[in-house]
Parts: C-alpha cells; sequence; structure tokens
C-alpha cells in the first residue's frame, strides 16, 4: 500500500486539476453554443431552427466518445486541425484541446435543450407584448425571454453541469492525462488496491460534483420564478 500511495500522492491534485480544467472551459463553451442554439430554435427563420434541431437531435444520439475521437481522429488525424502552438507539448496542449471542443460540441446540445425547457416557463403574451412595442428579434431573445428563461433552467442546467463532469473521464481515450486516465494506470500496476484506488477516485469526483448539487438546489430556489 506504501508503494501504491506513493505512486498516487504526487499525481492525484494535478490529475483532478486537469479534470476541473477540463469542465471549467468546457462549460463556459457549452453555455456559450448551447445560447445560439437555442436562440436559432426559437427564431423566427426556419432555416435556423431546422439546423439547430438537426444538431441538436444527431448530436444528443451519438455518443460522447466517437464525438471526442472524432476531434482527435478526424479533425487533428485527417484534416490537420492543430489547437495548440508547436512546442514540446504540443500532443499534450492539443489533445487537452480537443477534448474540451468535443464536450463543448456534445454538451452544447443538452444545455440548448435544458434552456428550451426555460423557454417554454415564459409565456407567450411576454414575447407577443415586446414584438408590439418594436423590439426585434435579438432584442426580445436577449432582453426578455432569456433571462426568465435561465432562471427557470437552473436545475437542469446544474444537471448538465453535473454530468460534464465525470463526462471528462472520456478524455482519457485521447491520452489527455485527467483523474480516470491516473486512476487506470494506478489499478494497472497496483491491481491487488485495486477497489481502494477506486475509492478513492469515487471520492475525488464526488468532492467535485457534491458541492454543484448543492449549489444548484439553492440557486434554484433563490432564483425561482415566482407565479
Amino acid at each position: 500500500m506504501n508503494a501504491m500511495w506513493n505512486d498516487l500522492a504526487p499525481a492525484i491534485w494535478p490529475a483532478f486539476w486537469v479534470t476541473i480544467q477540463l469542465t471549467v472551459l468546457s462549460a463556459i463553451g457549452s453555455f456559450l453554443l448551447g445560447t445560439v442554439l437555442t436562440a436559432m430554435r426559437v427564431s423566427p427563420v426556419s432555416i435556423m431552427r431546422r439546423l439547430s434541431v438537426l444538431y441538436i437531435n444527431t448530436v444528443r444520439n451519438t455518443p460522447l466518445t466517437l464525438i471526442v475521437l472524432f476531434c482527435s481522429i478526424g479533425l487533428y488525424g485527417n484534416l490537420g486541425l492543430t489547437l495548440a502552438p508547436d512546442n514540446s507539448h504540443f500532443i499534450e496542449s492539443n489533445n487537452f484541446r480537443l477534448a474540451v471542443l468535443g464536450f463543448v460540441l456534445y454538451t452544447s446540445a443538452f444545455v440548448a435543450e435544458s434552456l428550451r425547457s426555460g423557454i417554454n416557463t415564459v409565456h407567450f403574451g411576454q414575447s407577443e407584448a415586446a414584438r408590439s412595442l418594436g423590439l426585434t428579434f435579438p432584442q426580445i431573445f436577449g432582453s426578455v425571454i432569456f433571462p426568465q428563461a435561465l432562471r427557470a433552467a437552473i436545475v437542469p442546467l446544474g444537471n448538465t453541469l453535473i454530468a460534464l463532469t465525470k463526462n471528462t473521464t472520456v478524455a482519457s481515450v485521447i491520452g489527455v492525462a485527467e483523474a480516470s486516465l491516473l486512476m487506470k494506470a494506478t489499478i494497472e500496476n497496483h491491481a491487488a488496491q485495486g477497489f481502494l484506488i477506486f475509492g478513492i477516485f469515487a471520492l475525488g469526483f464526488l468532492i467535485l460534483t457534491l458541492p454543484m448539487g448543492l449549489l444548484v438546489s439553492h440557486y434554484s430556489m433563490k432564483l425561482a420564478v415566482k407565479n
């Protein structure tokens, strides 16, 4: 056990730090892209609505692993897309950014659906009233619909964030050195302590996700739209 801990202790925080970075960057990108997809979904332009529906339905029914592998093998391996400067850490940095891209492409579809569920709680008459005042669609969406939809979508957005945190383990398939990759390597080297190692990493993810759930519950009640 001492040998296992000596191998694990220096690497566990850097591995979880990569997991946190993956989560934060992917969450920001997913929220931005998801907001754009949501705006397209409720846009008065039919082609925008159709493109949004096509993207969301396609991505939601595609395994995340395939999307991450597509970013690595398809975009980088076949098309030569690079997202990192050419230096001594190129492979590590490029794989990390490709993983973030894959998570953004995937999670944004679920963010869009979460926001759409929030939009469904906004009374249709509010957008009609705003339109009668001469507001354009971007003004109606940004000033009238979206702020209320965001408040109503706190819980599904929070659940999506928690799912994203756990989904970051998929980054290990393209060699990103996050927590699950370290867990696999540690179990391979110390198979006799497999259950203990698994428990340590499960606890680590619990420490990350449990506060998220508590914050979501708190803000869902605090920011709830009062009828």
